[in-house]
């Protein structure tokens, strides 16, 4: 995929970290990815920074409140979905059963209206955030090394769940190629992420949105997570779109990391 500068309506669009430790995270995901870290505020204060891949923002991350953290929420990636109206899709999750972990509120900076933004717990459990845009409109880029390639639910109830995401973005829901009923998302004519049926083999996870980004080699970027700190959990596996493997960063958040062999362009 190209330079992008719009995202229809139920696209997944931006991703963010979560983290103790800004600093720390910057580092990590630069010696990674390449990414730089650019340090901004919004006009209520609030600490946010955008990473780049030479010019352009495909990134977010900000630092986990101390209440969050003092409930024990662990460093996580955040998975976002451009709406039309965010007031109207946090109003049909709520009548869909989900509940608001955060109310729909502006994001300013600089006296423009970079956003507006809620964040979901879905009926089981997985958190998932949705973005009105302003003058920021997601990822400048994806799909390509060291950008987010794929959106993934684990999830038991898959079939709660996909009924659910059908009716809050309109996604059209379809059976993958593999047999463990694997579920691939559509807009329009363009993949959107899946839904993987949680089975014992995945242990203990709750019900989650996690986030893939494209790297050149797999092999390399698990070798590259573990000088740096992080850990390979699971992998690296070989699947129909390429190679991947499930690693944490050096604080715990959980990501994964594939090699993409038909990029989606």
């Amino acid at each position: 995929m190209a330079q992008i500068d719009r995202y229809t309506h139920g696209q997944f669009s931006w991703i963010d970290l979560m983290t103790p430790d800004v600093d720390a995270a910057a580092e990590f995901y630069g010696a990674l990815f390449g990414w730089e870290a650019e340090r901004t505020q919004d006009d209520a204060g609030g600490a946010y920074a955008m990473f780049r891949l030479g010019d352009d923002a495909v990134a977010g991350m900000g630092a986990m409140p101390d209440d969050v953290k003092a409930a024990g929420v662990p460093p996580h990636w955040n998975s976002y979905v451009t709406v039309d109206d965010a007031d109207a899709a946090a109003a049909r999750a709520q009548e869909l059963g989900a509940e608001l972990q955060m109310p729909v509120i502006d994001i300013d900076a600089d006296g423009e209206r970079v956003g507006r933004m809620s964040i979901l717990v879905d009926p089981n459990g997985a958190r998932i955030s949705i973005w009105q845009p302003g003058n920021h409109v997601g990822s400048a880029l994806a799909n390509v090394p060291g950008t987010f390639c794929w959106n993934e639910l684990c999830v038991r109830d898959v079939e709660g769940a996909s009924k659910f995401y059908r009716e809050l973005f309109g996604w059209e829901i379809l059976a993958g190629d593999a047999e463990n009923g694997y579920r691939e998302i559509r807009v329009g004519e363009r993949l959107n992420g899946g839904i993987l049926p949680w089975t014992p083999e995945i242990g203990d996870l709750p019900p989650t949105w996690s986030v893939y980004f494209a790297v050149e080699d797999c092999d390399a970027a698990v070798a590259k997570v573990r000088e740096l700190g992080g850990q390979l959990l699971m992998g690296p596996v070989d699947i129909q779109p390429g190679r991947f493997a499930v690693v944490c960063d050096n604080q715990g958040a959980v990501f994964n990391v594939m090699r993409v062999d038909q990029p989606d362009s």
